[in-house]
């Protein structure tokens, strides 16, 4: 028996890729740390078309304890915080936890910044303005 998947179209083609980046992306990310995601307004004097803002809330942690990297078509954000020495807890509520969180990034999106501030991790990403190319494909005859 074979699997259906939404990449299985034959409209599709060349697909293969995402459709796994989608599934590992699916089984990464477990609800932590929470984030929001929202539409910035398109920049005419940048030439962005739009982008999105993508703030997570990683209070406790500082600058060198998170890494935002773009790998391919994906966008990867990891915090690690470290141990600061034995310490003589009466109760333990707040957890030295890691995390990476993972967004699939459409073709042509750039990472334009990162910023730390309140405990929040703010990330912009820019669609710009998309280049219209119009190419002609020769036909050949064969005999």
């Amino acid at each position: 028996m074979t699997r259906m998947t939404t990449f299985a179209s034959p409209l599709l083609l060349g697909f293969d890729a995402m459709e796994k980046t989608l599934e590992r992306i699916a089984k990464a990310n477990d609800g932590y740390p929470p984030y929001n995601i929202e539409r910035l307004a398109p920049d005419p004097t940048r030439n962005f078309v739009g982008g999105l803002r993508i703030t997570l809330a990683v209070a406790g942690f500082s600058e060198d304890e998170l890494d935002v990297t773009t790998e391919e078509n994906q966008l990867i954000i990891r915090g690690r915080q470290t141990e600061q020495g034995e310490r003589d807890y009466l109760h333990r509520g707040i957890a030295a936890r890691q995390f990476q969180r993972m967004f699939v990034l459409a073709d042509g999106m750039q990472v334009q910044a990162a910023v730390l501030k309140n405990g929040l991790l703010s990330v912009e990403i820019m669609r710009p303005e998309p280049e219209r190319l119009v190419r002609k494909i020769n036909i050949s005859v064969s005999e």
